[in-house]
């Protein structure tokens, strides 16, 4: 009988580097949005060097141009990061090919966004480049999620455990959600932090689309509430309704941060919060639509495996 092959690399290792791809692109996130509330958009005046004659920022530019720099050189570890879940990936046995796809998309998106940064810098931090910029992060962050989600999961068909139609309204959530972010990045271009004092903005009358994102706020909330009630109401798994119920505390902590910054005119502290705030209602949204199915976990298993709901039999 032939042996099967010893693999190089451990499945909780993978699962470890997986995840770390998802802290690491919510942290640069928020190190990006400390650039923009410092005014240090333009830090480093251009692309791909830092200067014209250097690469790295000079003494003579000042706090400005290290917070920039420094923002730069940490794309470098969510590099490394990525490669070596690839290359973790590649090596493991068996080979998952969802998880080389899905780790091969965060390391090309990575890249991507090294270049839309530098395209930002070149249109001198136009309000649309930065907020295709932020969009590509949560993007990013969707893959990143799927691929530990992936690497943690063996490769059963997914089993849907709720009723069609509260997988529906999951998905409808997730909509919402991305539409919130959409739209708060188009209140973000309308703003005073625009990340230097020359930069242009999207011209949009704050007040006017400020109260569009509240209203979508509101909605999502509103969807995140019934979704709730109805997972409790038709006893969903419970790790499907916890799943919801973060995902309600979080929105409801990010609407407080979001109404308290209006209000005091935008400080610097919770706008970066706020930024923070974004990527986990994100996150805790896609944590949702993966709990409304089953699969078994990779590794052993110390705990039954849900069973599928009654009413939702097919393969999700």
């Amino acid at each position: 009988m032939k042996r099967p092959d010893r693999s190089l690399v451990s499945t909780s290792l993978l699962r470890r580097l997986a995840f770390a791809n998802i802290v690491a692109n919510t942290a640069i996130v928020v190190t990006g949005g400390a650039v923009r509330l410092t005014a240090s958009g333009l830090g480093c005046p251009t692309w791909p060097r830092c200067t014209d004659e250097s690469y790295t920022a000079t003494a003579e530019m000042g706090m400005h141009g290290a917070i920039e720099f420094g923002n730069r050189l940490l794309t470098f570890v969510l590099v490394l990061i990525a490669g070596a879940t690839l290359l973790a990936a590649l090596v493991h046995r068996p080979r998952r090919r969802g998880a080389v796809r899905l780790a091969l998309a965060v390391v090309l998106g990575i890249v991507a966004q090294a270049v839309i940064g530098g395209i930002t810098v070149r249109t001198q931090l136009h309000p649309s480049i930065v907020g295709i910029h932020f969009v590509v992060s949560m993007l990013l962050l969707l893959l990143a999620y799927a691929l530990w989600r992936r690497v943690s999961e063996a490769d059963d068909p997914r089993l849907a455990v709720v009723p069609p139609p509260l997988r529906s309204l999951a998905w409808v959530t997730l909509v919402a959600s991305a539409a919130v972010i959409v739209v708060g990045v188009a209140v973000t271009g309308s703003g005073p932090h625009a990340g230097d004092a020359d930069a242009v903005r999207n011209g949009l009358d704050p007040q006017t689309i400020s109260q569009i994102h509240a209203d979508l706020v509101f909605l999502l909330v509103g969807l995140t509430v019934g979704l709730w009630l109805a997972l409790r109401a038709v006893k969903a798994p419970a790790r499907t309704v916890r799943a919801a119920l973060t995902l309600l505390l979080i929105e409801l902590g990010q609407g407080v941060i979001g109404f308290v910054q209006y209000f005091t005119n935008l400080p610097a502290l919770l706008v970066g919060l706020h930024m923070l705030g974004s990527c986990l209602v994100w996150l805790a949204t896609l944590a949702v639509i993966w709990s409304t199915r089953s699969s078994s976990p990779v590794g052993p298993v110390t705990n039954p495996p849900v069973q599928p709901h009654p009413h939702a039999p097919t393969p999700a």
